[in-house]
């Protein structure tokens, strides 16, 4: 059977899936604030939905691959976990999420990812951050080691 991992954008806009073959993780229950995508989860988890734990190991392979393409500063922790989770059913699931970063990642590690609401990412992307002052390029952080400005995230190359 094949399984929705289900991010948080399922609840909060409402996707139509069978709940019976939902599966997602409990900090996407905690990130539901409205009446209605707390209304959708209770609804599907009475109709089979079900919330788990992704395993240590999967997080650790999701931090790996989001490292390699440097969307590790944009995943939270609830990211990580959804592809954790996403990761262990990986051959029989499908993930749902409009998060672009996350769908990068899911695209790296052979994911099948379908948006909910937002379009697909058309291309995986490798990233850097350039400063606003100097122009240097660097791997990560938000403000430049050598003049102080402004880090922004640009597209490095495609996968």
């Amino acid at each position: 059977m094949e399984y929705y991992i289900a991010d948080s954008a399922v609840f909060i806009m409402g996707a139509g899936i069978e709940p019976h073959r939902m599966i997602t993780i409990p900090s996407v229950v905690n990130e539901l604030k409205s009446n209605e995508a707390s209304m959708r989860f209770e609804l599907a988890r009475e109709n089979g939905a079900r919330v788990e734990m992704p395993a240590e190991n999967f997080r650790e392979d999701v931090m790996n691959i989001a490292k390699k393409t440097r969307d590790c500063e944009e995943l939270s922790a609830t990211d990580i976990d959804i592809l954790a989770k996403a990761l262990e059913y990986k051959d029989n699931s499908v993930l749902l999420t409009d998060d672009y970063a996350v769908q990068n990642v899911a695209r790296v590690m052979g994911i099948e990812v379908r948006p909910v609401a937002q379009k697909r990412i058309k291309d995986v992307l490798v990233w850097q951050k350039q400063c606003v002052g100097c122009r240097r390029y660097f791997d990560s952080g938000d403000v430049c080691p050598v003049c102080g400005s402004a880090l922004k995230k640009r597209r490095k190359r495609k996968i």
